[in-house]
């Protein structure tokens, strides 16, 4: 049995969901990022961060999304590596302060951060937004 925990857990799987942008919804994404993050066997104070960033992050494209449009986040582990990329449109290209204590806190947390934003969209009324981060066990991470 433990043989095939060990195998399973080197190969890379992928999870995703997709859920209303509202403040609500968080609570679904907090419990996919433990889920996943204790499947993937990280350590507790592993999955408490993972799912603080991802907090974080969520929350901010849910507060300033474009009224009715839809959060995405995708869950990619292996080993002990997990990319977390989370995405949204947004009503303005401020929509993300990256200047603020939250977004701090998120780059602590993560090996590496990146933001794409592209400009505005007519056709989805906003600012497609692309947020990834990384965790990588025995990486910087484990510096803090």
């Amino acid at each position: 049995m433990d043989e095939q925990l060990s195998e399973a857990a080197t190969r890379t799987t992928t999870i995703g969901v997709r859920v209303p942008a509202e403040i609500e919804q968080l609570t679904m994404l907090r419990a996919l990022a433990e889920t996943v993050t204790l499947i993937a066997d990280f350590g507790i104070d592993e999955v408490t961060d993972i799912r603080l960033a991802l907090d974080e992050i969520a929350t901010a494209l849910m507060l300033g999304a474009v009224p009715g449009s839809q959060i995405d986040a995708t869950f990619t582990y292996q080993g002990g590596a997990i990319s977390v990329e989370v995405s949204g449109v947004a009503a303005d290209d401020t929509a993300l302060d990256r200047g603020n204590f939250g977004w701090h806190i998120v780059q602590t947390l993560t090996d590496t951060l990146s933001v794409a934003q592209t400009g505005y969209d007519a056709t989805v009324s906003g600012y497609p937004t692309v947020v990834v981060f990384t965790w990588l066990r025995g990486g910087a991470s484990d510096e803090r």
